[in-house]
């Protein structure tokens, strides 16, 4: 019986051995492979003293390597932590000391990077997958799997035990990390698994980088259901021609991305001549994505089932909404129903239960929810709503996303809690200026903001990028804004952006567009 995450690659590799579970390029893995891999990852680290429970660090682009990581520190009983390869040395260092992380897995594309933190204060013991100039503890890969595993043995694993770490920005200015143990996160395959019928026939694109919690689709519930993972590399995830080639060349059936990614593909147009008759699921969250673009990938894949997914990193996913019909412009999408093992509460402004339940921010308790953030008990007991069922306290995780019931009983998203203003005693909301936006046709993306001028002055600025082609007003946009926003929504200044300033997992770096704007 499958208790804990590793037990996937196990049963995965006994039932299929010969299976492809992982192709990155021209390279693969079988199910054996993956297996006898991940054990002489996992034997090293014992022989090295990882105990269970201690944290290892995966330093990595996207690569074969990925999934060899994740599991083999797994099975060394430890607990994985994705470093994003593109964060300040200053940021990894700071992640790789919260976590007192002794080990890093990583591979030799980034040896420039090696030797600036093995000079910082960490306590970094030792690098596996680098081919390192000095005398620092390392190993490469081809040394590792010649090594013997002889004395090797499963460590002891409870579904309660930490399985991995993921680190997301924190309002702090410090990144929170989010603790998942393998109750959840196996929790979270399997419901995936149920949902959307995954088994070993499926090839799932495993687009997002692995310190992104959509990436968790591939890397784990791929191998709960035997299914192949194409693991996207960097250079297609910037080259919309070669993607779509690789979609079709690969013959995908499950992807699943932020937004951005699927409107770059149709904004090059290089899926109009590619047969997508294997794709049968299309998967999109992480933002809101804007119906113009949802309704055009809709009529090129007139086979394919869409889902809207949503849930914060916090809960991995918690609800899914079936889109049947292209959206128009005035159509709202929902962010649907709950899936099972999850319960929801819809909050007021203060923080309380909402007797009337219709509207508020939207509170969860399911069994893909975390343990908490990782050394931030405050954090963690601010961010818990405790319900009082009987003679029980139920916690619930807080999503400081508002949410109200449409009258087919899904939930809506109405954007952050975060994301509400007040300006000259109109209270507004930032996400609905974007959504006015995008319903121009030559508007590709939208950021609003507020911009502090001083003490007491807010200004409401829109950021936004155009098509190519275009060459649009200012005037015809704030038109356009009058046409679907009351007058003190509209934003009192417009700036155009070749592209946005991004966060690690592709969304737009709203925070950074204001800094932007604010000193300028």
């Amino acid at each position: 019986m499958i208790k804990i995450l590793p037990h996937t690659i196990n049963f995965a590799a006994s039932a299929y051995p010969e299976k492809e579970a992982f192709i990155y390029g021209k390279e693969s893995l079988t199910y054996f492979e993956l297996n006898k891999k991940t054990n002489k990852l996992a034997s090293y680290l014992i022989s090295h003293g990882v105990q269970k429970g201690d944290r290892v660090g995966v330093y990595l682009f996207r690569s074969i390597e990925t999934p060899i990581a994740i599991y083999g520190i797994m099975k060394a009983g430890a607990v994985f932590v994705p470093i994003d390869p593109e964060l300040p040395i200053a940021r990894i260092n700071f992640i790789l000391n919260d976590c007192n992380i002794n080990y890093v897995v990583t591979n030799p594309n980034l040896r420039k990077k090696h030797p600036k933190i093995i000079e910082l204060k960490n306590p970094l013991k030792g690098f596996i997958g680098a081919d390192l100039e000095s005398d620092f503890n390392s190993i490469t890969w081809p040394a590792l799997f010649n090594t013997s595993i002889e004395k090797y043995s499963d460590v002891s694993l409870n579904e309660d035990d930490l399985a991995y770490i993921m680190y997301t920005s924190g309002s702090t200015g410090f990144p929170k990390g989010i603790m998942h143990t393998h109750k959840s996160g196996l929790s979270y395959a399997r419901l995936s698994v149920n949902l959307f019928d995954i088994d070993e026939n499926d090839r799932l694109a495993s687009h997002a980088a692995l310190h992104f919690d959509i990436s968790t689709l591939g890397y784990l519930a791929g191998p709960l259901a035997k299914a192949t993972t194409i693991i996207i590399s960097e250079a297609h995830t910037k080259m919309a021609s070669s993607l779509a080639a690789l979609i079709e060349q690969e013959k995908i059936t499950i992807w699943y991305s932020v937004p951005l990614a699927i409107i770059q593909l149709l904004q090059s147009n290089a899926l109009n001549d590619k047969n997508l008759d294997s794709l049968r699921l299309v998967l999109f969250g992480g933002e809101v994505f804007a119906n113009k673009y949802l309704s055009q990938i809709m009529n090129l894949c007139p086979n394919t089932h869409f889902y809207n997914i949503y849930g914060p990193a916090e809960v991995n996913q918690c609800t899914s909404y079936k889109v049947n019909t292209p959206p128009t412009n005035e159509t709202i999408v929902p962010i649907g129903t709950v899936w099972e093992e999850t319960e929801y509460l819809i909050l007021d402004d203060k923080g309380n239960l909402n007797i009337d339940g219709d509207y508020g921010e939207l509170a969860i308790h399911s069994s893909t929810m975390m343990k908490g953030y990782w050394n931030n008990q405050t954090l963690t007991n601010k961010s818990t709503y405790v319900a009082i069922e009987g003679e029980k306290e139920k916690k619930y995780f807080k999503t400081g996303d508002l949410v109200k019931k449409n009258e087919s009983g899904d939930l809506v998203f109405l954007g952050r809690n975060d994301r509400q203003v007040k300006i000259r005693g109109y209270r507004i909301e930032i996400d609905e200026i974007e959504a006015a936006l995008l319903k121009h046709k030559y508007i590709i993306e939208a950021a609003v903001v507020v911009l502090h001028k001083n003490v007491n002055e807010k200004e409401i600025m829109a950021a936004i990028i155009l098509s190519k082609e275009e060459n649009i007003s200012l005037k015809e946009i704030k038109a356009h804004c009058y046409d679907y926003l009351p007058s003190y929504a509209v934003p009192e200044s417009i700036e155009f952006m070749p592209d946005f300033p991004r966060t690690g997992s592709g969304k737009i770096d709203r925070i950074k567009i204001m800094n932007i704007y604010t000193n300028a």
